[in-house]
């Protein structure tokens, strides 16, 4: 694959993002504003709140968003691998916090721009670092069902938690399973993607198609809930950290598209990675708004 179009993926991928963060936030003021209205606290959504959400035209104008910027990121899964392109929904947090900071007028402290700053850094270096050493490479049966038997797990896993702690779950909690389901869908739409490039039109790819539906409409439930419980900047940092780290640890670990890293690269990886998901954990933490009265904690 050409620099060129490696570029042209990297440009939808940020468009995606800006996409992503104005869908969050008309979301999360629809999600918001509901709550205020009736007068309820901060936390888990009913499924009577949940459909009284889609008559609003401000969560309604969020889907579309949303939906635009899946559409653009799978425009740019085309065209690069999946490893390169993922991370750059980091941006999205960035404009997500400018966006939230200006609507609810609070001032972000020192200690939350860290946390963005951390974020932000780490998955910037893995898209760095995946850009020297990502490949595309020919999806096989057995990787195919190696994914979706992996998701059919955390399916299971997520069923049982739901079933026994579901009710006491908070903000980080929604973002933690929003961000691995949406690390599957992205997954998901990548190797379907592949497999009708490689002209595969047979039941495996329809079962992948079926399980990305089941992931976005199920780790959409889990962001509505997150939006309930925390800031929207929260619930993005979750999604472009979680998310892409998931997603690209399915890509190296099944897919093979880092097959060509080094040990070095293998070390930058892990050491970015961590440095992400360390700086969402400082946000939960200081993020000004979780830190007012009354609001439930993470």
């Amino acid at each position: 694959m050409g620099p060129e179009l490696r570029l042209l993926a990297i440009l939808l991928a940020i468009l995606a993002a800006v996409a992503l963060a104005y869908g969050a936030q008309f979301q999360n003021l629809a999600v918001s504003s509901s709550r205020e209205k009736h007068i309820q606290p901060k936390g888990s959504l009913s499924l009577r709140e949940l459909g009284q959400l889609i008559l609003r035209p401000r969560w309604v104008s969020g889907t579309s968003l949303m939906f635009l910027g899946m559409l653009l990121q799978l425009g740019a899964l085309s065209l690069a691998p999946l490893i390169v392109v993922q991370p750059i929904g980091a941006i999205a947090l960035v404009i997500t916090s400018l966006l939230n900071a200006r609507h609810t007028k609070t001032r972000l402290n020192n200690a939350t721009m860290f946390a963005i700053a951390l974020s932000t850094f780490g998955v910037g270096g893995f898209v760095v670092t995946a850009s020297q050493v990502a490949a595309q490479v020919e999806l096989t049966d057995e990787n195919l069902l190696r994914v979706l038997v992996l998701f059919v797990t955390v399916l299971v896993v997520f069923a049982a938690l739901f079933f026994t702690v579901g009710k006491k779950a908070k903000a980080l909690s929604y973002i933690l399973g929003a961000g691995v389901l949406y690390g599957f869908v992205v997954t998901l739409a990548k190797v379907t993607i592949q497999r009708l490039y490689q002209m595969d039109y047979d039941f495996l790819t329809l079962v992948a198609v079926l399980s990305m539906i089941g992931a976005i409409l199920l780790g959409g439930w889990f962001v509505q809930n997150a939006y309930a419980s925390g800031p929207p900047d929260l619930v993005i940092a979750g999604l472009t950290v979680i998310d892409p780290i998931v997603a690209i640890a399915i890509a190296i670990g099944i897919l093979g598209e880092a097959k060509d890293a080094t040990l070095g690269s293998g070390a930058l990886f892990s050491g970015f990675g961590l440095i992400a998901i360390f700086g969402v954990y400082l946000l939960s933490k200081v993020h000004p708004e979780l830190r007012k009265p009354n609001t439930a904690s993470v």
